[in-house]
Order: C-alpha cells, then sequence, then structure tokens
C-alpha cells in the first residue's frame, strides 16, 4: 500500500475506534435505571455520574489546548470530572448525591465535547503535519484516549455487577455452564527468557509503563493448566481456609515486616468469608452474574482479590506466579522463541474459538472452554475468560518514563501497594491484549474480574 494511502487509513481507522469505544461505554450507562445513576455500587469508587462526565473530560482536557487549540467552555466540568480515585488504607468518599451535577448538565456536557472535538479532529488528523505535544502525535494521543475509555468499558462493569438487580435494565444473557470435564494438572516450564516491555524505537503504541524492552532469566518452575475454579477454591473454603490465620499471613515468622498480617486483618475487619461474587442462599451457593443470580458455575475461574488468591496459594502448597513466570508460560516455547500471542501470531480479533474477551460475553466460561487458546507448553486460557494475579508488585522498567500528558497514569501507583495482573477479561478489548500490556490493583480489592493460577518452584 502507498504510504499516502497508509497516512489516510489511520485516521479514519482511529476515528472509528473512538466511535466504537463511545458507543461501548453509551452502552453501558443505559443499563443502569435512571433513578439509580447517583448510586455508588463500590465503596471506593466515585458515583456513576462522575463517570458519564469523566470519559468526556478526560478526552477534552487530553486534547483541546495541547493540540486542538481549543478554548475550554465549561471549566469547572473540566476540574469536576479530570480524575478517577483508588483511595489507600481505608479513606473513603463521602460526597452525597446532591454534591453532584444534574444528569441534563452533564450529559450536555458531555455532547458538547464529542461535537467539538469530533469536528475539530476531522481537520486536524488529515493535515499534512498533524499537530503533535511534547514528541507525542496526535495518534498517540488519540491512542490514549481510545484505550483509556476501553479500560473504563472494563472497570465500570466491575461497578454496575455490584449493583442490585434491580437497579439495572436485566438482558437475558446465556450463560456456558459446562463443558468436558476439567482435569487439572501441572505443566512444567523449563528455563528461559522473555522479554518485556516495547522499545520506543518500535513505533508501536504503548502506556508508559510498558517501556523500556528488557530480557529477565527465568528459572524453571511450574504452573497450573488452568486458572484455579470455583469448584477448587469452594474446597479451600470447605477446608477452613478463611479462618485459617497461616493463610494469610506473609513472611517467616521472624519477619518484622509490619504488613505481615496485613491481609488477615483485612479479613478479619471487614468479615471477608467468601468471593464477592459468591452469595449463600439456604443451603447452596449462588453466582453473581450481570444480570441474574444462577447456582455457582463450578468449572468457570474463580474471581478474587489477591490476599485471597495468595491464601489459596498458601493452602495448596503453592504460590502465585511472577510477572515473568506468567509471561513466559504465556509467550515462550521449547525453543527459545517468543510469541506475539499465547496461540501464535493470529489477531485475537478475528478468531473468537482463541479465548472469552473483547466484549463477547458478560461472564466467565468453564477453564477449559478454549483449546485453540493455549500456549506453546499447553497451558491454557492465558488471555481472556479473567486477568490472572502476580505476586510482582508495580513498578517501573529500566528505563521509565513518565508520560508528560499524563504523568501520574503509572507513577502514582508506584508505591508497593499495587500488584500486577496479566491476560484479560471476557470485558478487555482486543487492543489491550497484546503481549506487554500491565493492570494493577490493590491486593484487598475484590470487585474485578481477576482469577489466578499456582506455581511451584
Amino acid at each position: 500500500m502507498p504510504a499516502t494511502q497508509i497516512d489516510v487509513a489511520i485516521p479514519h481507522q482511529l476515528m472509528d475506534e473512538l466511535a466504537a469505544a463511545r458507543l461501548r461505554t453509551d452502552e453501558l450507562f443505559a443499563i443502569v435505571k435512571s433513578d439509580s445513576l447517583y448510586d455508588r455500587p463500590i465503596a471506593e469508587r466515585h458515583r456513576i455520574v462522575f463517570y458519564i462526565g469523566h470519559l468526556e473530560a478526560f478526552d477534552w482536557n487530553l486534547l483541546h489546548d495541547r493540540v486542538l487549540s481549543l478554548k475550554s467552555f465549561h471549566p469547572q466540568f473540566d476540574r469536576l470530572f479530570a480524575f478517577g480515585i483508588d483511595p489507600v488504607g481505608g479513606g473513603l468518599p463521602n460526597d452525597q448525591p446532591s454534591d453532584w451535577p444534574s444528569i441534563t448538565a452533564v450529559r450536555e456536557y458531555v455532547a458538547a465535547v464529542r461535537n467539538t472535538l469530533d469536528e475539530k479532529l476531522a481537520d486536524a488528523l488529515f493535515e499534512p503535519n498533524p499537530p503533535s505535544s511534547d514528541g507525542f502525535p496526535l495518534t498517540a494521543l488519540l491512542n490514549v484516549a481510545i484505550e483509556h475509555r476501553l479500560m473504563h468499558a472494563e472497570t465500570l462493569a466491575y461497578m454496575l455487577h455490584q449493583m442490585p438487580l434491580d437497579r439495572k435494565i436485566v438482558y437475558n444473557e446465556p450463560l456456558e455452564l459446562s463443558a468436558s470435564p476439567v482435569i487439572h494438572r501441572a505443566i512444567e516450564i523449563p528455563s528461559g527468557t522473555v522479554t518485556q516491555g516495547l522499545t520506543r524505537a518500535s513505533g508501536h503504541f504503548g502506556w508508559d509503563n510498558e517501556f523500556e524492552s528488557h530480557r529477565i532469566s527465568v528459572p524453571a518452575f511450574s504452573i497450573d493448566q488452568y486458572k484455579v475454579t470455583n469448584r477448587q477454591y469452594l474446597e479451600f473454603m470447605e477446608a477452613g481456609g478463611y479462618q485459617t490465620r497461616e493463610f494469610w499471613t506473609n513472611g517467616d515468622d521472624e519477619d518484622n515486616d509490619p504488613n505481615r498480617d496485613s491481609d488477615w486483618r483485612w479479613r478479619s475487619e471487614r468479615g471477608v468469608s467468601h468471593p464477592a461474587f459468591w452469595k449463600h442462599d439456604q443451603d447452596q451457593w449462588l453466582y453473581r452474574t450481570m444480570f441474574a443470580d444462577v447456582a455457582l458455575p463450578l468449572d468457570w475461574p474463580v474471581y478474587v482479590s489477591q490476599a485471597e488468591a495468595k491464601a489459596y496459594a498458601r493452602w495448596a502448597g503453592k504460590s502465585l506466579p511472577t510477572e515473568a513466570e506468567w509471561q513466559r508460560a504465556a509467550y515462550g516455547t521449547p525453543d527459545g522463541e517468543e510469541r506475539e500471542y499465547p496461540w501464535g501470531s493470529e489477531s485475537p480479533g478475528g478468531n473468537r474459538d482463541l479465548g472469552n474477551f473483547d466484549f463477547t460475553r458478560w461472564s466467565p466460561v468453564p477453564v477449559n472452554a478454549f483449546p485453540e487458546g493455549q500456549s506453546a507448553f499447553g497451558v491454557h486460557g492465558m488471555l481472556g475468560n479473567g486477568w490472572e494475579w502476580t505476586s510482582t508488585q508495580f513498578a517501573p522498567f529500566p528505563g521509565f518514563e513518565p508520560f508528560p500528558f499524563y504523568r501520574g497514569y503509572s507513577a502514582d501507583f508506584f508505591d508497593g501497594k499495587h500488584l500486577v495482573m496479566k491476560g484479560g477479561s471476557a470485558r478487555t478489548a482486543v487492543c489491550m491484549l497484546r503481549r506487554t500490556f500491565r493492570n494493577w490493583f490493590q491486593p484487598h480489592y475484590q470487585y474485578i474480574y481477576t482469577g489466578f493460577r499456582c506455581v511451584s518452584r
């Protein structure tokens, strides 16, 4: 394809992707009944109304004066909806619904931002020399806007999942409850090296924490072929897993780490006794899907906090994998090469038989449902059907440089209090299934679509 055709195709593609991402989040907000838009389904997060304004405020604050030379028409809303929250140490927001603008005013702001940006972008993207900021072209900033919105398309699903069913418009969701019997075993992974991160010279888009590329040696280990299932986790619970302190204690007895008992304190003080997606009704466990309570699907992956995952791993006499181990099992090969995806080079967007991702479903499926998506070592379900906890603290790669236009995106969370997650869930967009993408959350956050598998060393 001639270069001039490529230059024209990229802006059209980006505008199409932005429109599709907007549609994705609009559809999510449409699930919420109109009288529930000021609810706060998760105590640690903003009210829903904030996120309706936030997605447009983010795009506007990123683009309007930095590259498009547009003046703000509502600076108060630009500030009000600028940043989400992730409280550390137990502090929770205490704002009231009356503290927020009317939903009519918020939606008028959203429409005005979209119309203004779209009109200006239609011209700016096709200029012979499109605008840039701090060395980042407009196309890179648009990728930031698109992926930011798609991240929220997933994190908003976590939030709406926790709403009472009568606060949502309920849809009929076909559920895949069983496949062939799941036979659990460990897969031996030989020692080798992994490449983490992207090179800036590659020209590929990535967030700041994905740079710079480097190699890591990984000793041999074994890893669960499948994610831990609800069935397996139920065995842990029935064995007294939530009542046994040793499973929730970090480090050795002689360790003076003040955080040694943090998981146990959290479990005890919050009265945590089961996964957040489960509920006990009379003599059975139910699973809360987005739109219904169903009998616990035993072969689905269990979704838990990192603290709960670690407790299970200790009970099983194993550990959580490091980020490098997880990547070696997912992308490595017996001959030492590394794949673009666990199954090879085929794009995940073109084959729905490779995994449960890209908004195809709301719910998980059995952990053995996608044999075509297994890695070269035979490890199943590494992309989709639930993120996976690692034991690695979220920290910068060598050569890290924060985005000058979003300096806190990663750096604000290099605090030793956030853990890396890899993989993806049913609500993860294809663009974020790349090998280098890194997700992270605090270890006691229960509401995300995140499971785990164990390793032995």
